[in-house]
């Protein structure tokens, strides 16, 4: 035994009744759970008054970049986060065909950092290098293979560009990656068919992949959205997992009707045999960069050519019709739509889009462009937020068994390379879900709340010795005080790191020890074979 954790209450993340017992370690795995005698000189680690988890899984992440920038990851390690699943929503850092042409596909990429790598595995060999503080696995985001293989995004690809797809697609999964994801919301992938879809799933299918999917959401077809990610996965014989399934939400006047039938089509699915899981990100609002209110083509080029045409205008009232991810988030009501970053003027944060408009010309476009402009320089880096919906619609959506939870966020610091960013859930998702829905709300059980955020995923990722607390599993563990974990951040002031979270090991060692970042990094890159 290299350690014993002593005198704390395991929740096993099996949804086990939690239980008095100490967890010992050795040579990074769990080496015994229980009541034993401590072998003389071996560290006991004091676990008294606290739950002893297995270490929390972040399904829905999109730190591919941020954890290039800062390993250390922060903001998750601070909640109990050992291992986060980066890729997602279509976006990612890999496969890269044009760097340039790429960075607005990568949540986090700034202008400065160089990407030099090109596949699926040379991206896993960097973040290899950098040694992140978390585990990471990758899915292959449909955004960049179309990026990489097609010549033109408002078009479905040509049968030549969709066998390059299916080849990076295939490598890639090779590589290690756990699956394949679609963003069909975003611009880069509006124009992909369903069929095109169902062609890449059957790849991942191939590999024994699964397939993530942020759906094709338009207003007036939540039933359409859910529906066309059955179809596809069922025809390619792929595991579904449906991204923050609660955004329908949004497309209906009755939200809470529109998350309902998101989850008859769920179970009946299931009951028909296919395997579909969701996730939910614990944030009541949206986010996403301004500039994907953009059409495509006005961001092709360097920063000054894209704010020539954002001063032009033709493209301005061009944008008007345009369908994008922001108009739909929304829905007729630029109130609802509210600058939280802009690294440019930081004085707007706060302010909505409407209220922009109305200082203005009276219209939100202009005033989005105007936004952009002054930003040029670092133009995906102006947020926004969406007030889109209501708990008491999407709760229905957490209540349901195959519901695991996820940030939809980056990994941040409150120091470093990374001080200045924002993105909200990063600091708080976790800790919000385990304070809000098991203490505040009684919704779960503790063991119910700590299988969303382990052993479920990492049933999903398949995954047997994570997600945890067995002998022989990874000792990836989370050691809390179950009544202080709590989130700190606020919608407004999101950089707060959780409290009460004890201490934290990854892969057996310390990465929080005693409420304090312990200064190492034992997080690995987890290629799926």
């Amino acid at each position: 035994m290299d350690l014993v954790i002593c005198g704390g209450t395991v929740v096993d993340g099996n949804g086990g009744v939690p239980v008095p017992g100490d967890v010992a370690v050795s040579d990074g795995r769990i080496a015994g759970v229980g009541r034993f005698p401590r072998p003389e000189g071996v560290p006991c680690v004091d676990a008294s008054g606290c739950y002893v988890t297995p270490g929390f899984i972040d399904i829905h992440s999109h730190s591919d970049f941020t954890l290039m920038i800062d390993p250390r990851a922060v903001s998750s390690i601070t909640q109990g986060v050992t291992l986060e699943v980066v890729g997602n929503c279509g976006h990612g850092s890999a496969p890269i065909g044009d760097p340039a042409r790429t960075r607005s596909n990568i949540y986090g990429c700034r202008t400065g950092y160089e990407i030099d790598w090109r596949t699926v595995g040379e991206y896993l060999d960097r973040l290899e290098d950098r040694r992140p503080a978390v585990n990471v696995m990758t899915l292959v985001p449909n955004g960049n293979l179309r990026l990489a293989a097609c010549d033109a995004l408002d078009r479905p690809s040509t049968a030549d560009e969709l066998v390059e797809m299916k080849r990076l697609l295939a490598q890639g999964l090779e590589e290690g990656a756990a699956g394949y994801s679609t963003g069909l919301e975003y611009g880069t992938e509006r124009e992909c068919p369903e069929e095109e879809i169902a062609v890449l799933c059957s790849i991942a299918a191939e590999y024994g992949g699964i397939y993530t999917t942020h759906t094709r959401n338009r207003i007036g077809e939540a039933e359409e959205a859910i529906g066309e990610a059955i179809r596809t996965a069922a025809e390619a014989g792929a595991p579904l997992q449906i991204s923050h399934i609660s955004s329908v939400a949004r497309l209906a006047d009755d939200g809470g009707w529109a998350v309902d039938q998101a989850l008859e089509q769920v179970d009946r699915a299931r009951a028909g045999g296919l395997d579909v899981q969701f996730d939910m990100h614990t944030r009541l609002f949206g986010t996403t960069n301004l500039s994907a209110a953009l059409p495509l083509w006005v961001l092709e080029g360097n920063s000054k050519a894209v704010a020539g045409r954002l001063r032009d205008p033709s493209v301005r009232r061009e944008m008007e019709s345009c369908e994008s991810i922001v108009a739909s988030l929304a829905q007729g009501d630029w109130e609802r739509i509210v600058v939280f970053h802009s690294p440019a003027q930081p004085e707007l944060a706060g302010k909505p889009v409407a209220e922009l408009a109305a200082a203005g010309s009276g219209n939100v476009f202009d005033a989005i462009c105007d936004v952009l402009i002054a930003a040029s320089d670092r133009l995906h880096e102006v947020m926004v937020i969406a007030f889109s919906y209501r708990e008491a619609d999407v709760r229905p959506a957490f209540e349901h068994p195959f519901c695991m939870v996820g940030s939809d966020a980056t990994a941040l610091a409150t120091d470093g390379p990374l001080k200045d960013d924002t993105f909200h859930g990063a600091y708080t998702w976790a800790s919000w879900f385990f304070r809000h829905f098991v203490r505040d709300r009684k919704l779960f059980s503790p063991q119910e709340a700590v299988r969303r955020l382990t052993s479920l995923p990492a049933s999903r990722l398949g995954l047997t010795d994570r997600g945890v607390i067995r002998k022989g599993a990874q000792a990836d563990l989370a050691i809390f005080d179950p009544n202080v974990f709590a989130e700190r951040g606020t919608t407004l002031e999101p950089n707060r790191t959780a409290a009460g979270m004890r201490h934290v090991l990854v892969n057996g060692g310390f990465a929080v020890r005693n409420g304090v970042l312990a200064g190492q990094r034992y997080g690995r890159v987890l290629r799926r074979a």
